[in-house]
Parts: C-alpha cells; sequence; structure tokens
C-alpha cells in the first residue's frame, strides 16, 4: 500500500479559506489601526464579523530573541595590584608621618620637662647661695655687733678704772694734806690712832659679800687693797697695793669697796683717813 492511500483526502475549497482569513486579518489590523484614533474622528464605527468556511489556527507571534546581557568586564589585575600597592604605600606613609609626630611631640615634652627641672634646679641652687650669703652675712654682722659690743664695754670698764683711780688718787692727796702726810704712803694719819681690832673684821664683813667673782672655782686669788676714807666713814677711793695675779678677782673687789660707799665708824667713832685691807678669796 502506498502512501498516497493513506494520506485522507483534501478538503475542497482550502485556498479560498486561506485567502478569507488573510483578508479578515488584514480588516482587523486596519479596524484596531483606527480605533486608536476615536477620540478625534466622529465617523461612524463599523462593525463586522468574518467568519472563515474553515477555522484556522493563528500562527505564533514571532518574538525577538532577548538581547544578551553584557558581559561583566574582567577584573584588571594589574590595575587592582597597582591600586592595592598605593593604598599600602599610602597606610604606611600615613604610619610613620603618625610615628614621626608622636616623636616630635614626646622631645618637645621632654625638652619642656627638662627645662622645668633646670629651672627648679637653678632656682634652688640661686636661693641656697642667698640664703648662704645672708647667713654669712647675719653672722659676720653678729661677730661685728659683739666686737663692737665688747670693745665698748672694755672701754667703758677702763675708762670707770680710770675714773676710780684719778678719784682714789685726788682723796688721797686731799685727805694726805689735810693730815700732813706724805702723798703716796702707805701709813696711817699721825694724828690718828690705830683702829681697834674688831674693827677690820666689820668692815671686811660688809665688804666681801658685795664681791661678785666668776673665775676658777678652783683658785683662791688675795688681794691686798688700800682704801680713803672720810673722817664720817664715807668711801673716797681705793686701789690694789698687793695684786692677786687674777685681774679679775682684784677688780671684783675694787667693784664691792665702791658699791659699799661707806664704812662704819670704830667704837671710839672715828674711822682712819685710809686703811688697808686684804681680801682672800676662801678667806
Amino acid at each position: 500500500m502506498s502512501t498516497a492511500t493513506l494520506r485522507p483526502p483534501e478538503v475542497a475549497g482550502i485556498g479560498r479559506g486561506l485567502v478569507l482569513a488573510l483578508l479578515a486579518h488584514g480588516l482587523l489590523i486596519l479596524a484596531l489601526s483606527y480605533g486608536l484614533h476615536w477620540r478625534s474622528d466622529n465617523s461612524p464605527a463599523f462593525e463586522a464579523e468574518l467568519w472563515a468556511a474553515v477555522p484556522t489556527v493563528a500562527a505564533p507571534r514571532e518574538e525577538a530573541p532577548p538581547e544578551p546581557e553584557p558581559e561583566a568586564p574582567k577584573p584588571d589585575l594589574k590595575a587592582q595590584q597597582r591600586a592595592e600597592a598605593e593604598a599600602a604605600e599610602q597606610q604606611r606613609e600615613a604610619e610613620i608621618a603618625i610615628a614621626k609626630e608622636k616623636k616630635r611631640k614626646d622631645k618637645a615634652r621632654e625638652e619642656a620637662a627638662k627645662q622645668e627641672r633646670d629651672k627648679a634646679a637653678k632656682e634652688k641652687a640661686d636661693k641656697e647661695k642667698a640664703d648662704k650669703l645672708a647667713k654669712e652675712k647675719a653672722e659676720q654682722d653678729r661677730k661685728k655687733d659683739k666686737a663692737a659690743r665688747d670693745a665698748k664695754e672694755a672701754k667703758e670698764a677702763k675708762d670707770a678704772d680710770a675714773k676710780r683711780e684719778a678719784l682714789r688718787q685726788e682723796n688721797l692727796r686731799r685727805i694726805q694734806g689735810m693730815a700732813g702726810g706724805t702723798p703716796g704712803s702707805t701709813g696711817a694719819a699721825a694724828q690718828n690712832a690705830a683702829p681697834s681690832a674688831g674693827w677690820t673684821g666689820k668692815v671686811k664683813g660688809k665688804i666681801k659679800p658685795l664681791i661678785i667673782y666668776s673665775g676658777d672655782s678652783a683658785a683662791n686669788p688675795s688681794a691686798d687693797v688700800q682704801v680713803a676714807l672720810a673722817p664720817d666713814g664715807r668711801i673716797l677711793g681705793s686701789k690694789i697695793v698687793k695684786a692677786s695675779g687674777d685681774p679679775e678677782w682684784d677688780r671684783a673687789v675694787l667693784r664691792a669697796i665702791e658699791k659699799a660707799e661707806s664704812l662704819p665708824r670704830d667704837v671710839d667713832g672715828r674711822v682712819p683717813s685710809v686703811i688697808l685691807l686684804g681680801f682672800t678669796r676662801n678667806e
């Protein structure tokens, strides 16, 4: 059996149907195009229905193939490496700059601290030097004042001793002239009798408590003093006729006689014009 015998018989009028279908599609397209301008066109609309003798299936619309997506550009490895190297270099330079700035600030702080220490040390040294100079000057002034006071006291003591000696000599000359004696004589006046035995003890008992002596406590100095007296017992002057060897003791005895000012009268109411008294420290 051949293939032609198995094929179904062709439908009559298929060519005419194809023409009608094409005509219907053309009319449909015109109607659609005209319908887009219906707002501006007031012409009456027509409706038409086309029927084909044989239903046909519309061919599928051909769609344009999708455009291919653009390929992502391939990364430039060399450019990326250069960028990474530049970024690393910039990072390294920034770190170096930060480290230099920190080092500069640290050095500035150290310099400032060193200057403060040097300033404080200099101020301390200057103050210590000034204090030392002030102390030395104060010590020198104190020594000068002490030396001046000592010199003044020595001069006053010398002047007082000279005045006492001059007064004593004047009194002795006056008394001896009144008694007819010889100046410088150590004896009693011619018209006076010798004092009683107890009178000398009374005189020494009045004078000795007035002796102020600050010399060697182990020493036992002894001095003989000639005392000139007025008829009423007033002490007119005194002098050392035999020194003790200790000037401090001799001066203490003369000061005590001067403080006594006067001596008591003897038992007969008289007072010798000149008397010789001996003073021993441990007597």
